[in-house]
């Protein structure tokens, strides 16, 4: 019997391979994706009676990913203590909502070989970088306009950047996110081939600030 347990120990595979096996820490750069808290709404959040839809939220984080230059690690193996609820609760006004922070640690967080806390700390460094556009906030009616106008409102707050430093993406005719490259040292960098795909959209909607 002793055999036998010893047999199928070194039969199993360890259970590192739960995950998808990358190695926490080790990337390239970082992406901040920002989601437009009010087109998110319109889409999914509404129906599912989110908090966050109850708030005045413009740009929200999606979150803070460790990326490779071709491809992204997640769900990484690491020794790093899980976030507490009150932790996670605590980046509501950064990420919309307390599980939306604790998602995006459980999924690219633990890459990134931080501590959770030093990784939320790292998100809102990244967010603080970011001017986002003012005039997006006082618009009082959906409008639909091309998503290059907003990659462009973003070039314009943000001089130092590229073009190629901001990607905007869209979903079911609505504009979906922005997503900045950064450095692992939070400078604004060009974003990998992968990562640079522009909604062409001509007539993408953007929802108002509620």
């Amino acid at each position: 019997m002793r055999l036998l347990v010893a047999v199928l120990l070194f039969l199993a595979p360890p259970l590192a391979t739960l995950a998808e096996g990358e190695r926490a820490g080790d990337f390239d750069y970082y992406v901040l994706a920002l989601s437009w808290s009010p087109n998110w709404c319109a889409l999914e959040g509404d129906a599912r009676d989110a908090a966050q839809c109850e708030e005045d939220f413009g740009w929200v984080v999606h979150g803070l990913w460790p990326q490779y230059e071709d491809g992204w690690p997640s769900y990484c193996p690491t020794s790093a203590r899980a976030p507490s609820r009150g932790v996670t609760g605590a980046q509501a006004d950064l990420f919309g909502a307390g599980g939306a922070a604790w998602y995006q640690w459980k999924k690219h967080g633990v890459c990134s070989g931080l501590a959770a806390e030093d990784y939320y700390r790292l998100a809102r460094e990244a967010w603080a970088r970011v001017n986002r556009p003012e005039v997006l906030r006082k618009l009082d009616k959906p409008v639909k306009l091309p998503a290059s106008v907003i990659e462009e409102a973003f070039l314009q707050a943000n001089p130092d950047w590229h073009a190629d430093t901001v990607t905007i993406t869209c979903r079911d005719g609505h504009i979906q996110e922005a997503r900045i490259c950064f450095t692992r040292d939070m400078e604004p960098r060009d974003c990998g081939d992968d990562v640079v795909r522009d909604c062409t959209m001509d007539n993408a909607r953007l929802e108002p600030i509620r």
